[in-house]
């Protein structure tokens, strides 16, 4: 009370500004949130290169850990978060992205009037090394076979205008830029695949002019140094279900691989029938309905908002709308966000905080913050812990076979104390001899490993590309050029079950492979008083789950009504392309990890073979300088406790880096070593070269 009380007595100028602050604070809270995110991702990306450099110092380092080390830091360094806007014409999405992300420059920085403004699917993002600009990408080029992908990495075809980002106005009128369209006959909008009889409106103007509108540009990427890109933020603005019907990359790429979807209706009309023919075809088929990251806003609350009405009648009203679009679109209520765009975004002009939480954007952005940054944190988290997770336990594991050798050298020494010449000279025989068989036993080592690069050989070969280039064309063939439905019903079923025989024959060949290298293992192991060695194995879990989303979402597109066109071969075709070039991504990334995992998967032991040979060394050479010197014992115990402790140092330095680097990195492994598990026979358990041992 006494609180409440002072604060009234405060002057009113000091209590707007404080509500000010307040009210900034609050609609600032995804910024701070991702603003963390990216600190926490930059700390990450220092504690690694400091785990390398210290292993390095020690010699603990391999030029292919250091490949991989290079390879993560840079994935980590070039990690985006996207949150995608997907709506209907004229349901204010790009209203929205200037009310959410960009009110600090007090103006609508994106075009957004009334009618339709958004021509092209356009990502907002900053790319340091690229100034600030507006690129486009002309429409001629749906005529080609690229993908929007790889035409990124062909800056020639794009036209590129400079941003005057210290002239709003001037800015403005840049952006204009993308809502552009122009007059083409109908022949050439059917090459371009944009012509859509369907559309009664659209066919009647065509059909009495011979011409038809179309949009200049087929994507548009702007360049811009906001705070919030700046932090790896990116935007995709998409304009509505004919682009994502006429452009297969978005639904099949680019939905899938933004972390948050946000799915926009109208208050005054509630879901049409448009709105769910994209949700169904476009957002849900390939995010799921519950997938984290997928919101239902319901925009332009303010319509409601009638002076003649009370409060609780208007958030009836409201709540009620809210829970239709939930049902409508088969959704939890709690993921519908009631919200207001244009309204917000003024309210954040005037600072003015009363109006920001009316317009429903804070409860927006907290859900934001609260789920969609920490979604994208554990991501790395886990994608870290997958690829040197097993580097830095292998790294504390070495310490920890270092560390026993030294007690064991210790306790053999100690025991030397009062023994004479004659017996030290016994025990250093008895060690060469030990050493003479176990170089014998190395001996074989290189015809085992060649055993071992012959399957692995067989298993890249099953992956490699040329492979899958062959399985490409080998399905064209197939498809004879019949851009039909049902050529390409058939053509994407030989497809994907030429991709799962490659896959089984792949998952075969390295459960083979691991248990060729356990035979290793159990061969060679040295018997220290440490934990046995268990390879690791290579999980195709992850590629084969993102190949049959793939083929669902595939399959998806292919029987929804955005198919039914009479340029239905162009819309195929491109669909057919972007298909082949998500799986054939997919399948290089599992080529990749396969490579690694092969060069990988013996270095434990190699290491403890190498750190085994060369103790047994050190202690032939204490026992020969202690026989000669029976006055060297005492040196070479303090030798001795002097590199105990180091290596006491080095053990606590690994486990600290462990919990640096990952707190969820642990030592525990799954059942299967994070391979997928299939029974063996008597002849799959032993394998080729197996018996050889």
């Amino acid at each position: 009370m006494l609180g409440n009380i002072s604060a009234l007595n405060r002057p009113a100028d000091l209590r707007n500004r404080e509500e000010t602050v307040h009210s900034m604070a609050v609609t600032n809270t995804f910024s701070r949130r991702l603003a963390d995110y990216r600190k926490w991702r930059d700390d990450l990306i220092d504690a690694i290169g400091e785990y390398q450099n210290w292993a390095e110092q020690q010699g603990f380092g391999s030029g292919e850990d250091d490949l991989r080390i290079y390879e993560l830091i840079d994935s980590l360094k070039a990690d985006k978060l996207t949150v995608a806007m997907v709506a209907e014409l004229s349901r204010g999405k790009t209203a929205l992205i200037n009310a959410l992300f960009f009110a600090d420059s007090k103006r609508q920085l994106l075009p957004s009037d009334a009618g339709r403004t958004t021509m092209c699917p356009t990502e907002l993002l900053f790319d340091e090394r690229l100034p600030p600009c507006l690129r486009l990408l002309p429409i001629e080029t749906r005529s080609s076979t690229l993908t929007i992908s790889e035409l990124k990495r062909i800056p020639i075809q794009w036209t590129t205008l400079p941003l005057e980002i210290d002239s709003p106005g001037k800015m403005a009128k840049t952006f204009q830029e993308i809502t552009r369209t122009k007059m083409v006959g109908l022949r050439e909008a059917r090459e371009l695949g944009l012509f859509r009889p369907q559309n009664d409106r659209e066919s009647a103007s065509a059909s009495t002019t011979g011409m038809m509108e179309i949009p200049l540009w087929r994507h548009a990427i702007v360049n811009y140094p906001h705070p919030l890109l700046k932090q790896g933020l990116v935007i995709l603005d998409t304009p509505g279900l004919n682009s994502l019907g006429t452009e297969p990359e978005l639904t099949l790429s680019m939905l899938p691989n933004a972390q948050a979807v946000m799915f926009v209706v109208a208050a005054d009309v509630g879901v049409t029938k448009t709105d769910l023919e994209l949700w169904n075809n476009h957002v849900r088929v390939t995010r799921g309905a519950e997938k984290s990251g997928c919101l239902a806003l319901l925009n332009k609350i303010d319509i409601l908002w009638d002076e003649l009405r009370s409060e609780d009648a208007i958030a009836a009203t409201i709540s009620r709308q809210a829970l239709e679009t939930a049902r409508a679109l088969g959704i939890s209520r709690s993921r519908v966000f009631p919200v207001s765009a244009q309204k917000g975004l003024l309210a954040k002009i005037k600072a003015d905080h009363a109006l920001i939480e009316r317009s429903g954007l804070l409860a927006l952005e907290a859900s934001l913050a609260e789920d969609l940054v920490p979604s994208r944190e554990l991501y790395l988290r886990e994608m870290v812990a997958r690829e040197i997770g097993d580097m830095v336990r292998g790294t504390e594991a070495l310490v920890a076979t270092r560390l026993a050798a030294t007690d064991n050298q210790l306790n053999e020494l100690k025991n030397l104390g009062g023994k004479s010449r004659d017996v030290i000279q016994m025990l250093a025989s008895r060690l060469e001899t030990e050493k003479e068989t176990y170089d014998g036993k190395l001996e074989n080592f290189q015809s085992v490993r060649s055993v071992l690069s012959d399957q692995i050989g067989i298993l890249l070969e099953y992956l490699s590309m040329s492979s899958f280039d062959r399985l490409i064309a080998h399905t064209r063939n197939d498809m004879q050029d019949s851009w039909t439905t049902h050529g390409i019903k058939a053509g994407m079923a030989g497809f994907f079950s030429g991709i799962a025989e490659s896959m089984e024959k792949v998952n075969r060949q390295a459960h083979q492979i691991k248990g060729l290298v356990e035979a290793i293992y159990r061969k060679f192991d040295v018997g220290q008083d440490v934990a046995r060695l268990k390879p690791v194995g290579f999980s195709l879990l992850t590629y084969r789950s993102e190949l049959q989303r793939l083929q669902d979402d595939a399959e998806a597109f292919r029987n929804s009504p955005a198919m039914m066109m009479t340029e239905q071969h162009f819309v195929i075709k491109k669909f057919f392309i972007t298909l082949v070039s998500r799986a054939r991504g997919i399948f290089e990334q599992c080529n990749g990890g396969a490579k690694a995992w092969s060069k990988a998967i013996l270095t434990p032991m190699m290491t403890r073979i190498r750190e085994h040979r060369m103790l047994m060394e050190h202690r032939l050479q204490n026992l020969n300088k202690i026989r000669d010197n029976l006055e060297n014992l005492g040196d070479r115990i303090a030798e001795l406790e002097a590199t105990r402790r180091a290596l006491q140092d080095q053990q606590r330095i690994t486990r600290t880096m462990l919990g640096k680097i990952n707190p969820a990195v642990t030592a525990t492994t799954s059942d299967n070593d994070g391979h997928e598990e299939q029974k063996k026979g008597p002849e799959e358990i032993s394998g080729p070269g197996i018996t050889a041992l």
